[in-house]
């Protein structure tokens, strides 16, 4: 942004703007510059809320800026002038930047002594207004003695006007000339605005609200209403502009005193209803009250006062206390905690008054006894923060009508102070209520109607498709009808915008029915009628409503209700009343019938849970970047103060360059950790960590009630699990490391529930959401990298965890598969061979100061969830098929997709010409690696705990499944093993993006098989193992000495290999590798080096006719039913897992007979 002034003469476009041009002259707060075609340092950093005056003097050819009314000196001096010159307020604006100006139209902020505003004042009005207040003022402050006849004079905590007739009479005089002047922005603001200020200041907590009141009592009196209606608006605008514009001082008196006026008028029963009919949520955004902006410059807002000793806490990693050893504090750095602590208490202290103020301003909104005659304020604000939240859901595109972030996030914290401080009031007064500790929105809310979700997406899909397939739940659970030929009707009846309901027809209820009852009563006529469509207009989702029966109703039967949408509704379509139920119409059967607190709470909970998804979670990640930096700033100043102490006492060069730097840390740290505090009392502090936390307790028994309803469970909207998912992360991640979530009441059972309903969900048919089905999943394997969450997992009930399990065992296919086969990985992560690491080796070398990054965790393998898996692959026998098939299938697809990446890298990189290696192919050809990794890691996993799924001959599966194991093996190892091959090559290369590419990951997880199938294996399966390895035509035992260091032999012709270079060796990893593993290894090479020379010392030559002529590896040995052709049976076996058609004449595979050379034997099995 940049601010300032130009003549009509400058061109402006899109990359130029005020101050690139000749004659325009413009301030950046941004950048702290000047601009005039050219750019030096000038002025001060600015922040969102600040207020910058433009001078200009054309008299000395001078222009200069103040920020928040101190002078930031002349910036530019002999501007051209003369005869048609002239200069005009200007301004260069990037995206989402806004800005507010004030050409005299209100009164200056800051006026600065010898310049006047492009706009004059109105001085006679104002002169006019001024006295007529004098005369207000006079006669509310004295009254007549009736015993000695003389004026007495009265504080304004005692104004009262009592009907006499000669005070009335003068002040309707006072009115009739002063009612029309306060309908004038500028009157309002620099007369009226202040007026009732010096009340507040003056009065006391109690004696200010009621001054402040006598008096809006008066204006309602005398004034017309449009009259008062414009005072009013002009009035909550200049308290809105006085709050969001004032500085932050050090008490934050500004604030307190214009919230307290803000509370005082909201306390006045007729003014707090307009305001929130017209004003708060439509004139202006009335999120800004309930905001307290960070300071940017924490000297002017007082904080070195108030925290005038500094300190930065410790970097912890995402797992918490057991990361990392904590570094014992010394006894200067506890002194200088305990004082920062002492300063970051003072200054919540003082926070918290604002924030209590504006829980108070939140509680005026949601009064619901102050009917009088009227529609409850708490039925106002609802329909009003319902709109709020559709434009903030719906309206992204359109920036004027979003609510920032930061508004938002401050907005939601009182708003829950508030709800809470009404639930438990309504739970003290009914027993039979609960309390705030257990509330949540129940599921009936979600389809009946009667609250409105806009385009919000729910878990089973469109809600238009969830009527018409769910429409036999509804009638059977929640005693809803919808009829579609109704609703078919409605949709075609809705073009018609010219034919009205007639006054009877506009009465009726509409677009569906819920019965109590008997279902097949009569059809009432209307249903057919145009009045449907019409009222359809007004309803975003099914209206929904009880039929009334044609005979006399009992007790236990219910009466007529109508739903209307957010801005008809009334307190009876909400709250119930005799016979209706309101927002909790459709109860299912699962739900207690007695109601958890006033239904209009309900919707104020449902709105919160939407707030913290529509923009407050985003926000709390952003506002963890102050304490990013603190730690950035506080790595560089302990580097510099390192590099001092081993400095040489000669370089005084080196010294003072360090010195200087020193300083510059110590300072941008010091002032950082004073912003920290700020951010921590008003985002990150205790209370407001209970506030997300008991948002997420929430979600989770919104969650659980709705999912006992059955198919009904996928009208719940999706941000409902989204919110679960992301306060859980927030709690965990953002508020740290001052407050631990551990420290929270029920932690332990809060996590066992959340992993239950991941457990559940993340393979829920119910949910069809692409995206909150890929949230559910990234949530759960999250959840397992961690051990306090893993074990969470492990307390969900047996039936849940086997469920679990089972559906991380489906096949691969058509399904996104890498976070599943991830979620296994972290099971076994800590049991595989060398695989206990953290860090991969090789990037430890290379990139120690990584080996610290919060995203790496330590292996926390569970041994109860393998034991699951171990059960259902032994216990099921489709299961191990299918699930083994689709690994081997993805394992092939990754590896030779990496292979393949690697190729074309190569190639690139050895062309003459300069090529660049695109950074996205890199990032691609990575993540194939790892998921081969993976998956090789998931096979070793399988073969340990159930190794006769591939050993077994009793199984018909297995062979085929180590054959397709073998096949794979020897690919990877004849791949990454070759001397000086491509592998070798892209590995050397160190290409940025393909760091964790390298020998050790994915050599190890192939040994690791091989260690299972050939050391750990029972006799026969070893042998038979062994067999199916040695049989493949891609093996070769160089593969396997190459694990240990063992040089290849040169063939015929070949040079020797170099001595010097540096070959891959398991016993290069002892710290990675036990020496029981390396044993292992080493008896490994020995027993296929003794079978391999016994294999070829037997094997006999085989002529070409007689091998099969797929593969053209193994011999012929199956023949095909009925069309006769031939194959080994490693080809045919593979191929009908997934095809029953002949490979060459496409007829369809009946049975396959075991042949031999000679003739075919009785052996068939079916295709």
């Amino acid at each position: 942004m940049q601010i300032g002034w130009c003549t009509i003469n400058c061109r402006f476009n899109q990359e130029e703007g005020v101050g690139d041009t000749h004659n325009s002259y413009a301030y950046d707060g941004n950048r702290v510059r000047k601009w005039n075609v050219t750019t030096t340092n000038y002025g001060k950093a600015w922040a969102a809320g600040d207020i910058v005056s433009c001078l200009i003097d054309l008299d000395a050819g001078a222009l200069s800026f103040c920020l928040n009314g101190v002078s930031l000196g002349t910036a530019f001096e002999n501007l051209s002038r003369g005869p048609g010159t002239a200069y005009f307020p200007a301004i260069s604006l990037s995206f989402k930047e806004s800005v507010a100006f004030n050409f005299g139209s209100r009164p200056l902020r800051y006026p600065v002594a010898g310049y006047r505003p492009l706009q004059d004042p109105p001085r006679a009005d104002l002169v006019r207004a001024q006295r007529l207040l004098g005369c207000f003022r006079a006669v509310l402050s004295v009254e007549l003695d009736p015993v000695e006849g003389r004026l007495l004079e009265k504080e304004s905590s005692e104004w009262q006007v009592q009907g006499q007739p000669t005070v009335l009479l003068t002040l309707a005089h006072i009115f009739q000339r002063f009612a029309p002047l306060l309908r004038k922005v500028y009157l309002v603001e620099s007369v009226l605005t202040s007026f009732l200020l010096g009340l507040v200041e003056a009065g006391g907590p109690e004696q200010a609200p009621a001054a402040v009141g006598q008096v809006l009592d008066l204006l309602w009196l005398f004034m017309e209403e449009y009259e008062v209606h414009d005072c009013l608006k002009q009035l909550m605008m200049a308290l809105l502009r006085l709050y969001r514009f004032s500085p932050i001082v050090p008490d934050l008196s500004l604030q307190i005193h214009h919230l307290r006026l803000t509370v005082a008028i909201l306390r006045h029963d007729k003014s707090r209803k307009f305001l929130l009919s017209s004003v708060l949520f439509d004139a202006l955004r009335s999120a800004v009250f309930f905001h307290i902006k960070s300071p940017l410059r924490v000297e002017e807002a007082g904080l070195q006062q108030l925290i005038p000793t500094t300190w930065w806490p410790p970097h912890p990693g995402k797992e918490g206390k057991d990361s990392k050893e904590v570094k014992e504090e010394t006894a200067e750095e506890r002194l200088r905690r305990r004082a920062y602590e002492r300063g970051c208490q003072r200054l919540k202290k003082r926070i918290e008054v604002v924030e209590e103020l504006q829980v108070q301003i939140l509680k005026l909104l949601l009064n619901n006894k102050d009917e009088n005659g009227g529609e409850a304020s708490r039925y106002i604000f609802l329909t009003k923060f319902r709109k709020f939240l559709q434009e903030n859901a719906s309206g992204r595109g359109n920036i004027p009508l979003l609510c920032p972030p930061e508004y938002m996030v401050c907005f939601l914290h009182r708003l829950i102070s508030a709800l809470r401080c009404y639930w438990d009031e309504y739970k003290a007064s009914n027993p039979h209520a609960s309390v705030s500790e257990e509330a949540y929105v129940p599921p009936q809310v979600f389809y009946n109607g009667k609250v409105d979700y806009f385009d919000q997406q729910r878990l089973g899909g469109l809600l238009s498709h969830l009527r018409k397939t769910l429409k036999d739940d509804l009638a059977s659970k929640a005693n809803i009808l919808i009829d579609p030929l109704e609703l078919q009707a409605a949709t075609m009846d809705d073009l018609d915008e010219d034919q009205e309901p007639s006054p009877a027809a506009a009465q009726r209820p509409v677009q569906a029915l819920a019965i109590g009852g008997a279902l097949p009563l009569p059809r009432p006529g209307w249903l057919s009628s145009p009045t449907l469509g019409r009222a359809n207009r007004f309803l975003s989702t099914a209206a929904v409503t009880l039929m009334t029966p044609r005979r006399p109703l009992s007790a236990s039967e219910k009466v007529k209700v109508r739903t209307l949408s957010a801005e008809q509704r009334t307190r009876e379509d909400i709250e119930g009343g005799p016979w209706n139920e309101g927002l909790l119409l459709g109860r299912p059967p699962e739900e207690p019938e007695q109601p958890l607190t006033e239904n209009s709470l309900l919707e104020v909970l449902d709105g919160a849970v939407m707030m913290y998804n529509l923009s407050v979670h985003q926000q709390l990640g952003k506002m963890v970047g102050v304490s990013d930096d603190v730690n950035e700033y506080a790595m560089a100043l302990r580097n510099t103060e390192d590099k001092l102490r081993r400095c040489p006492k000669r370089r005084k060069d080196i010294l003072e360059e360090l010195t200087k730097s020193q300083k510059v840390f110590s300072e941008k740290l010091d002032h950082l950790s004073r912003r920290l505090a700020w951010v921590h009392a008003t985002v990150y502090s205790q209370e407001k960590m209970s506030d997300i936390y008991w948002l997420l307790r929430v979600c989770l028994r919104t969650i659980e009630h709705a999912d006992r309803t059955g198919p009904l469970f996928a009208f719940t909207p999706e941000f409902y699990l989204n919110v679960a998912i992301n306060s859980y992360s927030a709690l965990k991640n953002y508020f740290g490391p001052v407050h631990s979530m551990e420290e929270l009441p029920g932690y332990e059972e809060t996590l066992t529930r959340l992993a239950a309903i991941l457990a559940k969900h993340f393979a829920d048919t119910r949910i069809v959401g692409t995206d909150i089905r890929d949230s559910l999943m990234q949530a759960l394997a999250s959840y397992v990298c961690y051990p306090h969450s893993l074990r969470a997992v492990e307390r969900i009930p047996e039936e849940q965890r086997i469920a679990m399990v089972r559906s991380l065992l489906a096949p691969y296919e058509q399904r996104p598969w890498a976070q599943t086969n991830w979620i296994l990985v972290r099971l076994w992560k800590g049991c595989g061979f060398g695989y206990r690491y953290t860090r991969l080796p090789h990037l430890l070398k290379i990139k120690p100061e990584d080996a610290n990054l919060p995203s790496l965790q330590k292996p926390c393998p569970s041994i109860l969830l393998q034991q699951h898996m171990a059960d259902l692959l032994r216990q099921d026998p489709d299961v191990a098929p299918s699930f083994l098939n689709s690994v081997l299938n993805q394992l092939n697809w990754a590896f030779s997709e990496f292979i393949g990446m690697i190729q074309e890298i190569q190639q690139a990189v050895e062309r003459l010409e300069r090529n660049f290696v695109d950074t996205r192919q890199l990032k691609v050809c990575a993540t194939c690696f790892d998921l081969s990794v993976s998956l090789l890691r998931v096979l070793e996993m399988t073969i340990t705990l159930v190794p006769e799924v591939f050993l077994d001959s009793t199984q018909p599966t297995s062979e085929m499944l180590l054959q397709r194991l073998a096949q794979l093996l020897n690919q990877v190892l004849n791949r990454v093993t070759a001397e000086r091959n491509l592998f070798d090559r892209v590995v050397t290369l160190w290409l940025p993006g393909l760091e964790s590419v390298d020998h050790y990951p994915i050599l190890v997880a192939v040994t690791g098989i091989l260690v299972r199938l050939l050391v750990h294996g029972p006799a026969s399966g070893t042998e038979k193992a062994t067999s199916v390895l040695l049989a493949d035509p891609c093996f070769q035992l160089r593969s396997i000495r190459y694990l240990l260091g063992h040089p290849e032999p040169p063939g015929p012709g070949a040079a020797p290999p170099a001595p010097d270079r540096k070959r891959f060796s398991l016993q290069s990893y002892t710290d990675y590798i036990s020496s029981e593993e390396l044993a292992q290894v080493e008896q490994m090479l020995a027993h296929l080096t003794s079978a391999s020379a016994q294999a070829a010392a037997a094997s006999l030559p085989t002529s070409e006719e007689d091998l099969c002529p797929i593969c053209y590896a193994h011999p012929i040995s199956a023949v095909f039913q009925p069309c006769g052709h031939k194959s080994c049976k490693a080809c045919i076996n593979q191929h009908l897992m997934n095809n029953k058609d002949c490979f060459f004449c496409k007829a369809t595979i009946e049975s396959v007979e075991d042949w031999r050379a000679g003739g075919a034997s009785n052996t068939s099995s079916a295709a």
